[in-house]
């Protein structure tokens, strides 16, 4: 994971507020498996809808991050792919004492940009689908324009 993205709410390695979804590669996928905790809950028991999109999305970046390395698209930690578009269909509703399997698949690979569909699933259920387009962003810009990390 990029430098930058260590502090990420959703997949940041040195945030302790943050999901810490870790993702890897399972031959052409990237997976990853998440547990809810009882402070992720909306009304009725069930896991918070930003929570899910939240999870798809830095699941989504993080595949788009890797499949960028993998075509030499981006080299350490001068460039990173983030979120241009976010779409998130809620199929049902997700159980909060289940744990989440997220399965996500590099569609389209541009020259600045790639796109990535995402599969929440619950208990063996679909309970979300999404879109990422991640673009490349030139993270030194990023640090200039937005300040240093807060130091998660």
């Amino acid at each position: 994971m990029p430098e930058p993205a260590q502090c990420c709410y959703g997949c940041g390695a040195r945030n302790p507020r943050g999901l810490q979804l870790r993702s890897y590669w399972d031959d052409d996928e990237v997976v990853a498996t998440w547990t809810p905790e009882d402070h992720h809950l909306a009304p009725l028991g069930i896991l918070n809808g930003g929570v899910i999109a939240t999870l798809i999305d830095c699941h989504a970046t993080g595949a788009a991050n890797a499949e960028a390395h993998r075509w030499g698209l981006v080299d350490g930690f001068d460039a990173m792919y983030v979120t241009a578009s976010l779409h998130v269909d809620y199929m049902k509703p997700t159980p909060l004492r289940s744990s989440v399997t997220l399965k996500g698949r590099v569609e389209e690979v541009g020259e600045r940009s790639i796109m990535v569909t995402c599969e929440l699933k619950s208990e063996g259920a679909v309970c979300a689908r999404g879109k990422v387009l991640a673009v490349r962003a030139d993270t030194q810009r990023f640090v200039r324009t937005y300040g240093e990390s807060i130091g998660c």
